[in-house]
């Protein structure tokens, strides 16, 4: 097992803000509680003032978890803690994507739990939970109703409204079925796909399947997954729900902090609205929008004067759903959170969300950018080994790669500049004989001299793709191994499953990541040496 660690900036692949908030730019200070750092850390365990009731968080945990049997002693414990008033949460949250979706949804978890687990190290006299908070409010189906697995996408083809969450499984057996048929038969293989059958099967919405799945994997590791669409968990969040749609705090908090970084070239990823909630049933997630006195339900016949409005948030605050700028408040009025995991157009949206935290007097959590990773084999790197490439220069385009191979390996110089030095001379010592005969006659040199440097650099392309013949075994491994590493032409972690890579090393390849990813490096991980 072998890893590499290289910058971000080497990789061409992440946002500015990101990597200027690595970098702990101090321009970026009013926007955040602390830089990610130990010392940090240890500041503001000290400072943290929780106000949630942890009592009913660990009442709902245990709620949510009573259908999963056989639960880990250490996901008991973390529950458990919860209760205490040294206990912390670090918390990763993403969408509910079938069969875990990409790669980074793995990583962002297990970046989580690492950290929990460095904390601990450095800090003995507290508790560190690692949380995966489910997007089940979400309701924006066809982001995550398919994955991609050894190149083929797989598909639930359902009709969906509403919350993701509460979305019936009863209808993905078809795609659970292509998912299976991928992964093969291995004891590995196996092994996964009874844990997504038991999933998909057993569990009636998307909700609890996801919980379940994410449960065997990671739950050895005491990760808690928790599922806010809540009425219990809603009420503690109930004097927000209301003051926030009546007085729109948000959207002239998180408004004044965009225009803020817009001045420092960071621009919003997301834009507030006047009204930061949507209106949740069943089958209904709807924007609340005020309107001519009164507060309608958007694509709906619900409507609420201002006392019917608050009236509402008492008896089923379960029924309004925060927003994507008002989501993480809530997280923090109900977890004593001390760090949030996302990646990077996760981070630049936080930066947005501050001076709101600060507006309803909650924690701002320090912000950590997840653990970012290449997956290869030990063909792969033996093969770039001989075509004299590495894992750094693999992120270049690929006709690139192709050109510095040729260029550097032909027995031929098929650069011209040499050349084009002796024509310039030339030209040079022609242009001075013209302009004695006849200055007139200058620009038509000059012309002469620009068509012949055109015919010459396409003489040089003409050269390089012919001498690219000879070359084609080595070319066509380039494309296969770009192919591999990024494919649909991006990074691998935003489009490939796990899946395949749990069928070839089972419960290893967490425990590999979990090895290999240090979570404040905050370094690119490249994993190129595999052992079943």
């Amino acid at each position: 097992m072998k890893a590499k660690y290289i910058d971000y900036e080497e990789t061409h692949c992440f946002p500015a803000t990101a990597i200027r908030y690595l970098h702990q730019e101090a321009s970026l200070k009013p926007f955040i509680n602390q830089f990610p750092t130990l010392d940090h850390f240890k500041k503001i365990i000290a400072e943290r003032k929780f106000n949630g009731n942890r009592s009913q968080l660990v009442e709902v945990l245990n709620q949510q978890y009573q259908n999963i049997p056989n639960l880990p002693a250490l996901l008991q414990s973390n529950i458990a803690s919860l209760k205490e008033d040294q206990t912390f949460t670090i918390t990763t949250g993403h969408q509910l994507n079938i069969f875990t979706g990409p790669l980074y949804f793995i990583f962002k978890i297990v970046t989580a739990i690492n950290l929990a687990k460095q904390l601990q190290k450095e800090n003995p006299a507290q508790k560190f939970v690692p949380v995966y908070w489910m997007a089940t409010e979400d309701h924006d189906f066809e982001e995550i109703n398919h994955t991609y697995i050894g190149g083929k996408r797989i598909h639930w083809q359902t009709a969906a409204t509403g919350a993701t969450g509460r979305i019936l499984t009863q209808t993905i057996l078809n795609a659970l079925k292509e998912y299976k048929g991928v992964l093969g038969i291995s004891i590995h293989a196996e092994k996964l796909a009874s844990i997504v059958t038991q999933a998909y099967t057993q569990y009636p919405n998307l909700a609890d399947a996801t919980r379940f799945l994410v449960n065997a994997l990671f739950g050895d590791y005491g990760l808690v997954v928790i599922d806010a669409d809540n009425a219990q968990l809603k009420q503690q969040f109930a004097t927000i729900i209301e003051q926030d749609i009546i007085q729109q705090n948000s959207y002239s908090s998180i408004s004044k902090s965009s225009e803020a970084l817009a001045l420092l070239n960071i621009h919003a990823q997301v834009n507030p609205r006047e009204i930061n909630f949507f209106y949740l049933l069943d089958e209904l997630r709807e924007r609340i929008v005020f309107e001519q006195g009164e507060y309608q339900v958007l694509n709906s016949d619900i409507v609420f004067t201002e006392a019917d409005l608050k009236a509402e948030i008492h008896a089923h605050p379960e029924r309004f759903s925060p927003n994507v700028v008002m989501r993480p408040l809530y997280q923090e009025v109900i977890l004593p959170n001390l760090a949030y995991v996302g990646g990077g157009g996760e981070l630049a949206y936080w930066l947005q969300l501050k001076a709101n935290f600060d507006f309803y007097k909650v924690d701002f959590p320090i912000l950590i950018l997840r653990n970012s990773a290449m997956l290869s084999d030990e063909k792969t790197a033996l093969q770039l080994e001989k075509l004299g490439l590495n894992f750094s220069t693999i992120f270049e385009k690929t006709e690139a790669l192709k050109n510095a191979f040729v260029l550097k390996n032909s027995l031929q110089a098929l650069h011209i500049q040499t050349e084009w030095k002796q024509f310039e001379s030339v030209f040079d010592t022609l242009k001075e004989r013209v302009n004695q005969i006849d200055s007139t006659l200058k620009p038509s040199t000059e012309a002469v001299a620009v068509r012949l440097k055109k015919a010459l650099s396409n003489l040089e392309k003409k050269m390089l793709k012919a001498e690219k013949r000879n070359f084609v075994d080595a070319l066509q491994t380039i494309e296969n191994i770009k192919s591999q590493l990024f494919p649909g032409g991006g990074l691998q972690e935003r489009k490939e499953n796990f899946g395949l890579y749990y069928v070839k090393y089972g419960d290893d390849f967490i425990a590999h990541l979990i090895h290999h990813f240090d979570p404040l490096a905050f370094k690119f991980t490249i994993i190129y040496s595999w052992h079943s």
